[in-house]
Protein backbone atom coordinates (compact mmCIF):
# COMPACT_ATOMS: atom_id res chain seq x y z
CA UNK A 1 0.00 0.00 0.00
CA UNK A 2 1.01 3.39 -0.71
CA UNK A 3 0.19 6.64 1.25
CA UNK A 4 -0.10 10.39 -0.20
CA UNK A 5 -0.47 13.36 2.58
CA UNK A 6 -1.75 16.33 0.64
CA UNK A 7 -1.62 19.86 2.56
CA UNK A 8 -3.72 21.84 0.98
CA UNK A 9 -3.17 25.22 0.16
CA UNK A 10 -4.70 28.38 -1.91
CA UNK A 11 -1.82 28.14 -4.36
CA UNK A 12 0.39 25.45 -3.83
CA UNK A 13 0.08 21.67 -1.83
CA UNK A 14 2.74 20.38 0.21
CA UNK A 15 2.72 16.42 -0.29
CA UNK A 16 4.45 13.67 1.34
CA UNK A 17 4.82 9.58 -0.32
CA UNK A 18 5.29 6.56 1.91
CA UNK A 19 4.65 3.08 1.77
CA UNK A 20 3.18 0.48 4.33
CA UNK A 21 6.40 -0.25 5.76
CA UNK A 22 6.83 3.62 6.71
CA UNK A 23 9.76 4.03 4.21
CA UNK A 24 9.90 7.56 2.23
CA UNK A 25 9.34 7.01 -1.18
CA UNK A 26 9.00 10.83 -1.97
CA UNK A 27 10.15 13.52 0.55
CA UNK A 28 8.03 16.27 1.59
CA UNK A 29 7.58 18.17 -2.11
CA UNK A 30 5.44 20.82 -3.40
CA UNK A 31 2.96 21.15 -6.70
CA UNK A 32 1.35 24.31 -7.97
CA UNK A 33 -2.63 23.84 -7.74
CA UNK A 34 -2.97 23.96 -10.95
CA UNK A 35 -3.00 21.14 -13.85
CA UNK A 36 0.62 20.99 -14.20
CA UNK A 37 1.19 20.30 -10.58
CA UNK A 38 -1.36 17.74 -10.42
CA UNK A 39 0.12 16.02 -13.01
CA UNK A 40 3.61 15.83 -11.43
CA UNK A 41 1.74 14.24 -8.02
CA UNK A 42 0.32 11.80 -10.30
CA UNK A 43 3.54 10.44 -12.05
CA UNK A 44 5.32 10.55 -8.53
CA UNK A 45 2.59 8.37 -7.88
CA UNK A 46 2.66 5.70 -10.79
CA UNK A 47 6.42 5.99 -10.22
CA UNK A 48 6.07 4.12 -7.27
CA UNK A 49 2.99 2.12 -7.19
CA UNK A 50 2.86 -1.57 -8.98
CA UNK A 51 -1.23 -1.09 -8.26
CA UNK A 52 -2.83 2.21 -8.34
CA UNK A 53 -5.82 0.64 -6.46
CA UNK A 54 -3.36 0.11 -3.74
CA UNK A 55 -2.87 3.80 -2.87
CA UNK A 56 -4.32 5.81 -0.11
CA UNK A 57 -4.48 9.95 -0.73
CA UNK A 58 -5.73 12.13 2.83
CA UNK A 59 -5.78 15.57 2.45
CA UNK A 60 -7.10 18.24 4.49
CA UNK A 61 -10.67 19.29 4.07
CA UNK A 62 -9.55 23.27 3.37
CA UNK A 63 -13.04 24.48 1.52
CA UNK A 64 -13.19 24.91 -2.07
CA UNK A 65 -9.09 24.73 -2.16
CA UNK A 66 -9.09 21.04 -2.66
CA UNK A 67 -11.54 20.66 -5.00
CA UNK A 68 -9.84 20.90 -8.18
CA UNK A 69 -7.43 18.61 -6.90
CA UNK A 70 -9.98 16.12 -5.57
CA UNK A 71 -11.74 15.97 -9.10
CA UNK A 72 -8.09 14.94 -11.12
CA UNK A 73 -7.44 12.37 -8.66
CA UNK A 74 -10.79 10.60 -8.37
Amino acid sequence: MIYVGIDVAKDKHDCFITNFDGEVLFKAFTIANNLDGFNDLYQKIVSVAEDITKVKVGLEATGHYSYNLLGYLI
